[in-house]
């Protein structure tokens, strides 16, 4: 194993509660609803994906791409209420100091990954960072994870991938590559058995497991 490549909503910071509150909020001001069952299939995806099935099953009125800069811009206006997940930095010091080759990639959009990535002071840890305005196909289609490797110029196989969402899951499996699936509350009933190990937290993880795991 060379690289691990992080999810980063549910992964690398708790900001799942935000975009629900900022996404159904939004949703609700137009005059649709759904429940929080089924937000939680979306958890994963990108936001054209959400906000295109949205708009196509209400009938919205804004154009899918004014839904998403809208989205865009509560989020980013709320950012100082983002938190990174628990033991998340000291893991990632933990593979930065066995020199790993280290990759983000997020179906959130580029902003916010920026955003994100300059709050928490993540540029000089990460070899690559891609979001979900650099796909075609979001997740749970590999072509992110794809990207990144190649972005590293390592071979699938050799990547690890940490992964809240069922979505992100399935994605890094059809990538070719090994995947944790690391159970965050605030992503809601997320079914990660597809994934090689379940942990609930950072600290449940050591050099020695991740490298008898990418064995």
């Amino acid at each position: 194993m060379k690289a691990i490549i992080f999810d980063m909503d549910g992964v690398i910071i708790n900001s799942e509660p935000l975009h629900f509150e900022i996404e159904m909020g939004l949703l609700e001001e137009l005059g649709g609803k759904i429940s929080k069952e089924e937000y939680e299939t979306f958890v994963g995806t990108t936001d054209y994906h959400m906000w295109s099935t949205f708009k196509d099953r209400f009938n919205l009125k804004p154009s899918v791409e004014e839904l998403m800069n809208i989205k865009k811009e509560r989020f980013i206006q709320n950012i100082q209420r983002i938190e990174l997940v628990d033991n998340f930095k000291e893991f990632m010091l933990m593979i930065h100091d066995e020199e790993y080759s280290m990759a983000l990639a997020s179906s959130n959009n580029k902003m916010a990954v920026d955003s994100i990535i300059e709050k928490f002071g993540l540029r000089k840890y990460l070899k690559v960072a891609i979001s979900g305005d650099d796909v075609t196909n979001g997740k749970p289609d590999p072509e992110i994870f794809l990207k990144a490797s190649e972005k590293m110029n390592i071979e699938p196989h050799e990547c690890l991938v940490i992964e809240d969402a069922a979505n992100g899951v399935i994605a890094a499996k059809a990538a070719g590559m090994k995947c944790i699936g690391l159970q965050n509350k605030n992503s809601g009933n997320q079914d990660l058995s597809e994934a090689d190990l379940v942990v609930n937290n950072f600290n449940k993880l050591d050099i020695n497991l991740i490298k008898d795991l990418c064995k």
